[in-house]
């Protein structure tokens, strides 16, 4: 008998989870993706040196949380809200949109990834 409670909570936890994946997937974004920055840019609070860095979409409660890890420097990274504001098309090349602050420092306004039908919008 207990076995089989456990695993009903296992197959609930799993529905759920297949639940709340296929639910971001209809975002049109991928949760996965690689940009290259040729020049030092201000995410959120940290100013990331210029490099190429994986970038995963994720969720905190209800929150879209981007996070940059440098390929190279595993000790380089940052984190930063954002939200996801649809395209009218599918993108057919990545961005990343920037303004300069009064530091003349670069800091990210948007993010656009090939193949998505969302942007990320900081």
């Amino acid at each position: 008998m207990r076995s089989y409670r456990v695993f009903v909570v296992l197959a609930c936890v799993l529905a759920l989870s297949c639940v709340a994946v296929a639910a971001e997937k209809g975002l049109g974004i991928r949760d996965v993706s690689r940009i290259t920055f040729v020049a030092p840019m201000r995410v959120g609070e940290v100013v990331l040196p210029a490099g190429e860095y994986v970038v995963r979409h994720t969720m905190e409660g209800q929150e879209h949380i981007m996070v940059f890890e440098s390929v190279k420097a595993k000790s380089v990274s940052a984190k930063a809200k954002c939200t996801l504001v649809p395209l009218s098309a599918k993108a057919g090349r990545t961005e990343s949109i920037y303004q300069l602050n009064a530091a003349n420092e670069r800091v990210l306004q948007e993010l656009v990834f090939r193949g998505d039908t969302a942007k990320h919008v900081f």
